[in-house]
């Protein structure tokens, strides 16, 4: 074969190429991908949407000097953002607030006030409460004559207190957490089926034929693998910018601090997650014969996904815990636990280790599978069948 397209590049690499340009002009891959895009988007908005016509944000006060705070904070946001709700003592404020009765509390402190909340304090509202201190205490301070510069600031700052501190609120942090799982479980799932679907399409067409007299079998798989790879994390990454902006348009940017650092860990978990997984998925297509086999080929594939799905977004705290460490699992529950907890670095060091060296396995298997099923048609192979086989 002198093709001389096919001396210009590894083999592989046609294979990736072929994939990639096929899906992109792919009705199917592109709708489905927009419909991914949409729900993300409205996951981000709706709740955004709903809590900003739920009325005024209640804020507790102890006395005339915070609810006057409070109402300037409110004429600065628009009118009908915060409400007063006068408590009788810091307690029952603090009460208020663990409770979720009120958004915050605006409590008397050494040098102006203090902004109570329970697990976070809205930044939006920090902002607000700051300047409405600022401007009420250097008004009241401008009236007197001969201040120095520190007289003129006095009792205009405003500290932050936390009854519960946390990375995230707890609804928040379980709504993230499932939705890293969820991102991971669809994409895995969407693609892995086309890789399948792909596999039996060449076998059923005789292409498969011509392509494995032109380059290696293990060639045909490796370019599926990393051309799939490739088109998921640039979905990964399309979804990712459109929560960003979603975030940002709402005023949830604060939640990017917390979620940014463990989104290189989620990256690099599904990268791995996914290439062992897509060895598989071309597997359970090499086993078919036509298209109708693959409930059964693809059934493995879809229970090593649906089972450690429900696993690492539902458990508890302990069972998550061990799930984290477990292939495929990992790639699911370790992001959502680094979000909802504070994680020692050797935990997730560890999972990824034995991910690697569980991805590394299970793709050496496929392809060994691969090469002797791909070729074989006319009737569907069982996997411990293909595992016996001898290589052809």
């Amino acid at each position: 074969m002198n093709n001389p397209t096919m001396n210009l590049t590894r083999p592989w690499q046609l294979v990736a190429h072929r994939e990639i340009s096929t899906k992109l002009r792919d009705k199917t891959f592109l709708g489905s991908t927009g419909f991914l895009l949409l729900l993300v988007l409205a996951a981000v908005l709706i709740p955004a949407l709903v809590a900003g016509h739920g009325g005024p944000d209640k804020i507790a006060v102890l006395d005339d000097a915070g609810a006057k705070v409070v109402q300037a904070a409110d004429a600065i946001k628009g009118g009908d953002s915060y409400e007063v709700s006068r408590t009788a003592d810091v307690d029952a404020a603090e009460r208020l607030v663990d409770d979720g009765d009120v958004k915050a509390a605006l409590l008397p402190g050494s040098d102006g006030y203090v902004l109570v909340g329970k697990e976070k304090v809205d930044s939006d509202l920090q902002a607000i409460v700051r300047e409405a201190v600022g401007t009420i205490g250097m008004e009241q301070n401008a009236s007197k004559k001969g201040l120095t510069p520190e007289e003129l600031h006095a009792n205009t700052q405003v500290q932050e207190k936390l009854l519960k501190p946390g990375p995230l609120s707890g609804g928040l942090a379980d709504f993230v957490s499932v939705g890293l799982a969820l991102v991971f479980y669809m994409t895995a799932l969407g693609f892995g089926m086309m890789i399948a679907q792909s596999v039996v399409q060449e076998k059923e067409s005789r292409v498969v034929e011509i392509l494995a007299a032109a380059i290696p079998i293990r060639a045909l798989l490796w370019g599926k693998v990393i051309g799939n790879t490739v088109l998921a994390l640039t979905q990964i990454v399309v979804i990712g910018g459109a929560s960003l902006i979603g975030l940002l348009a709402t005023g949830q940017g604060d939640i990017l601090k917390v979620v940014a650092p463990v989104a290189g860990w989620f990256v690099l978990f599904f990268v791995l997650g996914f290439v062992a997984l897509a060895g598989l998925w071309a597997v359970a297509g090499s086993l078919a014969s036509r298209q109708e086999d693959l409930g059964s080929t693809t059934l493995p594939g879809q229970m090593i996904l649906v089972v450690p799905f429900f696993f690492s977004a539902f458990a508890g705290g302990g069972a998550k815990e061990i799930a984290s460490f477990i292939p495929i699992a990992s790639s699911m529950a370790m992001p959502g636990r680094m979000l909802t907890e504070d994680v020692p670095l050797w935990q997730p060091l560890l999972a990824i280790a034995i991910l690697l060296v569980a991805t590394v396995l299970i793709v050496r298997l496929g392809a060994r599978i691969y090469e002797r099923t791909l070729l074989k048609t006319g009737r569907k192979l069982g996997y411990r069948e293909a595992i016996t086989l001898e290589a052809t």
